[in-house]
C-alpha cells in the first residue's frame, strides 16, 4: 500500500513539474536549469518534433465542443545514461524548450536530483506564473465595470 502512495506522490509531484514546464518561457526555464550545474548526458529518442493538434473549445465553459482551430505542438522523449527517460510537450515551436523539459522530467523520475530540480527549477518558476497569474487577475480587476439598475418609482 505505501509503495503504491509513494508512486502515485511521485506521479502527482511530475504532473506539478510538467504543468510548470508547460506553461513557462524557455529563456526561464534555461536560466533556473542553469543554476543545476550540468546537466547529465541524454541521448533523443524522440525528436524534438514539431506537429499540430486540434484545439477544442465550448460556448460559455459548459456547451457543446467545437474545433476551434489547430496549434503547433513541440514534443521530445530522452534518455539518460543510466536509463531513465523523459517526456515533455510544449505548446508552439520551441524545441529548445521541449528538449530541455524532457531532460528535467528524466532527472525528476531519476529522484537522484529530485530536491535540486524542486529548489531550483520549479519553485522560481512556479512563482513567477503566479505572479503573471496575479498581474493579470489585477488589470482585469482595474477594468472591471458594475452595472446596477435603479428603480425611479411606481411609474
Amino acid at each position: 500500500m505505501r509503495e503504491a502512495e509513494a508512486r502515485s506522490e511521485a506521479e502527482a509531484g511530475l504532473k506539478r513539474l510538467m504543468d510548470v514546464l508547460a506553461a513557462s518561457p524557455g529563456d526561464e526555464i534555461a536560466a533556473c536549469a542553469a543554476a543545476l550545474g550540468a546537466l547529465p548526458e541524454s541521448i533523443p529518442v524522440r525528436g524534438p518534433e514539431i506537429g499540430l493538434i486540434m484545439v477544442r473549445g465550448r460556448i460559455g465553459g459548459d456547451g457543446a465542443p467545437f474545433n476551434l482551430g489547430e496549434a503547433a505542438v513541440t514534443r521530445a522523449t530522452v534518455r539518460l545514461a543510466g536509463g531513465t527517460v523523459g517526456h515533455a510537450y510544449a505548446l508552439g515551436q520551441d524545441r529548445a524548450k521541449a528538449r530541455l523539459s524532457a531532460v528535467l522530467a528524466a532527472m525528476w523520475s531519476d529522484g537522484a536530483r529530485r530536491a535540486d530540480i524542486e529548489a531550483q527549477v520549479l519553485a522560481p518558476l512556479a512563482a513567477a506564473r503566479a505572479d503573471e497569474v496575479s498581474r493579470v487577475k489585477r488589470e482585469a480587476a482595474a477594468t472591471r465595470v458594475d452595472f446596477f439598475t435603479m428603480v425611479r418609482g411606481d411609474d
